[in-house]
């Protein structure tokens, strides 16, 4: 009978409401049913219902101070699916953690990660973090710093960033490309770079960025820096040369 009506239920809801508010119901109206028929069967077995809900009424109020937490988890729960800021499905970054919903429930949402681990963060943290969706929209921007040498004609880097994002495969031309100086690094000029894609593609587009940048400053000579010192003995000295002498053992 309880997998009838659920059915029933899960036929009137389907395609009407979001797929989490569509489990909470099943859930919550499956609890109800069993509860119902629990109280049904003691009622066929000559139980008083009236002195069973008194004890329970007693019992719920010791087990609702001690359980403060779970309540909170649960009105949480409940702002969660009527504000609706990440769905099943989705990809969302919370306290460091990066993974898709796999589920949202009444105490707390079930995450899984793309290393393979199963994580599970109560609502109200939920609630009270900061909460990053990553598959909110359709697009996202794949982007990283660029840091080339003093030496280079910045300008002219610039322009073949240009034309490298205007040739990468899947990057959309609106919105435009980012393109802009980021500042001046100890040892580099560091341009922001990178392009709009869609969001299922925006790390594979982010390495296909990186590959392009790299083989093409190699095939035109510009110097991506790295952290280096220079050591001077003055002000117009040329750089002491370090030697290292090893010995065969």
């Amino acid at each position: 009978m309880v997998k009838i009506i659920l059915k029933f239920v899960s036929k009137l809801i389907k395609d009407k409401l979001s797929l989490q508010s569509e489990v909470l119901i099943s859930r919550t109206v499956k609890y109800l049913l069993y509860l119902i028929l629990v109280v049904m069967v003691l009622n066929e077995f000559g139980f008083k219902i009236s002195a069973l809900l008194g004890a329970a009424g007693i019992f719920g109020v010791a087990i609702g101070f001690a359980s403060q937490t779970s309540v909170s988890n649960i009105i949480s729960g409940i702002f969660l699916i009527s504000e609706k800021p990440f769905m099943i499905g989705d990809i969302v970054e919370v306290n460091g953690n990066l993974g898709t919903i796999d589920s949202i429930d009444l105490l707390s949402v079930k995450l899984k990660t793309f290393d393979g681990r199963y994580i599970r963060i109560p609502n109200e943290t939920m609630i009270k973090n900061d909460v990053t969706n990553i598959t909110r929209y359709p697009i996202r921007r794949a982007q990283f710093v660029v840091g080339v040498a003093y030496k280079e004609d910045v300008r002219k880097v610039m322009e073949i960033l240009k034309e490298i994002a205007g040739n990468i495969p899947g990057a959309l031309k609106d919105p435009a490309p980012l393109l802009s100086l980021e500042d001046f690094g100890d040892s580099s000029v560091n341009i922001n770079f990178g392009v709009w894609t869609e969001t299922a593609n925006v790390i594979s587009m982010k390495t296909e960025l990186m590959l392009a940048v790299k083989e093409r400053f190699d095939k035109d000579g510009i110097d991506i820096r790295f952290p280096h010192i220079s050591v001077y003995a003055g002000e117009v000295s040329n750089p002491i040369k370090i030697e290292t002498n090893t010995k065969e053992v």
